[in-house]
């Protein structure tokens, strides 16, 4: 993937990559992102939900927010993804580190107006949170679409860095009597908690059984980066 000064890894660069395939890897393990833009001067960083469309992430909001109209004014956008796999322990307070898996990536955002093309959309949104939940709820109404705005965020560039593997001491502190090591971290989904006023004749879907993986996957996807 191309790249410019903006981009391009300069701290620990060994530890970077700009190929896109293992950039996608980490955004499809992740689904909360760090938004930063500049507006009228000020900086602001705000969480958003995100879904991937091959170079292209999908934003949503109420259409009264500040962001999205901001967003959608052809600022400079620059999106952070960071998955955390590890507190990474030494044996000197100064080497402590953490493994991890992170994606800094640039471009602009534009507003998806076409009904269809909003809809598709908010379908990838929910299929990069939970695949399977857009079939079984009730689609958005006319009404609910207009008060929803949708975001396109072309990925114009993009870098990873990933840190993997056990601390790295100073031969010095080797000998110390203390532990070292790595305390692996990882995200997974507990049993779900159905709502007070559901049908208690309805059962848990199959989707839902599935989130158990997910840290499986994320961490397998760690080790492969390594």
């Amino acid at each position: 993937m191309k790249h410019t000064s903006r981009s391009t890894l300069r701290q620990l660069a060994a530890r970077g990559t700009h190929d896109w395939a293992a950039i996608a890897a980490i955004l499809d393990a992740g689904f909360m992102a760090s938004i930063a833009f500049a507006s009228e001067g000020q900086p602001f960083v705000l969480p958003m939900l995100y879904g991937r469309d091959g170079r292209t992430l999908f934003l949503h909001g109420a259409a009264s927010a500040r962001i999205m109209r901001e967003l959608g004014g052809a600022v400079p956008v620059c999106v952070s993804v960071t998955l955390v796999d590890g507190l990474v322990l030494a044996r000197s307070a100064f080497n402590h580190s953490l493994n991890y898996r992170s994606v800094v990536a640039f471009g602009g955002a534009r507003p998806v107006e076409e009904p269809r093309a909003k809809l598709r959309a908010l379908r990838i949104l929910s299929d990069h949170l939970l695949a399977g939940r857009w079939e079984d709820v009730r689609g958005p109404t006319r009404a609910e679409l207009a008060q929803t705005t949708v975001l396109q965020l072309d990925i114009e560039e993009a870098s990873a860095k990933v840190r993997t593997g056990p601390p790295v001491d100073d031969d010095a502190d080797l000998g110390r009597a203390v532990w070292a090591g790595v305390l692996p971290l990882s995200m997974s989904a507990a049993a779900p908690v159905a709502d007070p006023l559901l049908d208690p004749a309805i059962g848990a879907p199959a989707y839902l059984g599935r989130t158990g993986e997910f840290a499986a996957v994320r961490a397998s996807a760690g080790e492969a980066a390594s």
